[in-house]
């Protein structure tokens, strides 16, 4: 049964990989994956959890003798939920972020993007255009806030391969951004919960690797655009619920949103909870004001006619059952002990974080950023620095604690090397889906600027883990 759900997620791997041949969602692929795992894995579960869990097992029974009913309540209980959890946390993270953005977007918080855009000038849109895209993504989900910003670039440039260049710089300035901060990125916030990171650790050490991975390719790119671009302005969207509100009122929203989501690390770090919790708390507080700021509006027919982009909407819920997917497949696959079998082949063998960090990186970019991310987290327990000194090599051990070198190597190369290819990432097949852009257009003009400016991010980031060491 562990060969089969072993082959189960890497024939799962090849298809995510191949999506954007096949046309199968990868979000499909990823719920299958999960739920068959553990149907395939409930039905010999005897043997995993007398494998895994015997102690655990038989403190469960109690006085009752062993049945089959029996342990399938103990890995639904024990084993199966927690996996839920974990996976319910990031989703349910998820889906705040993004109805966030949502209302912010819809009441017009963010339309002095297209304001500071209007220019023809193709290197100050491009700079303009990324730097928001950077900054918004690092406290926001990077899907959305890259789905948004590249409507927003589609509705201005008129020129086809413009646009896709202009596309990839925001996909990039996306994923970098998001890479940096532990609310950015959903394998930055699964480091977090897992208490793998510290917020503030996590940002001092990825914000110069991710800048630089970020300026490097948009500086290349820029040279390839012309001086002037072919673009238009067309006239502001009515959205319906949000044609009352004043400039300041809107600012009013932009900070709650925001800035409440800035304020997420301090709860965590107050109250133990998960961070979800937070961003559920700031999401709750914004929609109260938004409908206290349209109370005039929420019985008009007005608000029938409320438009909400489609690719946003459903990009953002395919990303959140990918990620309930993939999460529920690792989950399985780590109960059957393989990961902890891999990761000891890993230290004996390869015994170098930086490898595997590079290699995670290639792979990012042909397979997809988060399943690659997830799976090397998977591989290894966040130990406790006062075991280290009974394990035979403690150095190399070292960078598996918390704040460890390893977790910043997997998130930033995961992040940054999901880029090298346009399937590596959500954000870039929404890109590929919207400019009809192929794959060897991308590999020709854009992997090679990806990579250089991923290089020299990761060789920051060893320069910082070094000295700091």
């Amino acid at each position: 049964m562990t060969l089969i759900i072993i082959i189960l997620l890497l024939l799962g791997y090849v298809v995510i990989a191949t999506g954007h041949l096949t046309g199968v969602n990868k979000a499909a692929i990823a719920m299958f994956i999960g739920t068959v795992g553990w149907v395939v894995y409930i039905c010999y579960g005897t043997d995993f959890v007398m494998a895994h869990h015997a102690q655990e097992y038989l403190a469960f029974l109690g006085s009752e003798d062993p049945s089959s009913d029996a342990v399938k309540f103990f890995i639904y209980d024990e084993v199966f939920l927690y996996y839920v959890g974990r996976a319910a946390s990031i989703v349910m993270f998820l889906l705040a972020t993004m109805s966030i953005i949502e209302i912010l977007n819809n009441n017009g918080c963010f339309d002095f993007v297209s304001k500071w855009v209007r220019t023809r000038s193709s290197r100050r849109l491009l700079w303009t255009i990324t730097l928001i895209t950077f900054i918004v993504s690092a406290n926001l989900d990077n899907l959305t806030t890259a789905t948004m910003m590249l409507v927003i670039m589609h509705g201005i440039v008129q020129n086809r391969r413009q646009r896709m260049l202009l596309g990839c710089a925001i996909v990039i300035a996306a994923n970098c951004g998001g890479c940096f901060t532990v609310i950015g990125d959903p394998t930055g916030l699964l480091l977090w919960g897992d208490g793998a990171i510290t917020a503030t650790h996590f940002s001092a050490f990825m914000a110069l690797p991710a800048i630089m991975a970020w300026l490097i390719p948009t500086a290349l790119i820029s040279r390839e655009l012309p001086d002037r671009l072919d673009a238009e302005w067309s006239p502001m969207p009515y959205r319906g619920d949000d044609t009352n509100l004043n400039p300041w009122q809107r600012l009013v929203m932009l900070f709650v949103g925001i800035g409440g989501l800035w304020f997420i690390p301090t709860f965590h770090n107050i109250t133990k909870l998960s961070p979800f919790l937070g961003a559920l708390c700031v999401l709750s507080v914004l929609w109260v004001v938004n409908e206290l700021m349209n109370r005039k509006l929420m019985n008009a027919d007005q608000m029938s006619q409320r438009m909400i982009p489609r690719a946003l909407q459903y990009g953002s819920l395919q990303q959140i059952l990918f990620v309930m997917g993939i999460m529920l497949g690792m989950g399985v696959v780590t109960e059957t002990g393989v990961f902890a079998d891999v990761s000891d082949w890993m230290s004996e063998n390869i015994h170098d974080i930086w490898i595997i960090g590079t290699v995670s990186g290639l792979l990012s970019g042909i397979v997809d950023t988060f399943t690659i991310a997830i799976s090397d987290i998977s591989l290894y327990p966040v130990l406790d620095p006062a075991q280290l000194g009974h394990v035979a090599d403690s150095e190399y051990m070292n960078n598996f604690v918390r704040n460890g070198a390893y977790w910043k190597v997997v998130a930033y190369s995961t992040a940054v090397g999901g880029c090298l290819l346009s399937v590596g990432s959500v954000s870039g097949l929404a890109l590929m889906k919207m400019e009809h852009m192929r794959l060897g257009w991308y590999i020709k003009n854009i992997s090679l600027k990806v990579l250089i400016g991923w290089l020299l991010g990761l060789a920051v980031l060893w320069l910082e883990i070094n000295m700091y060491n």
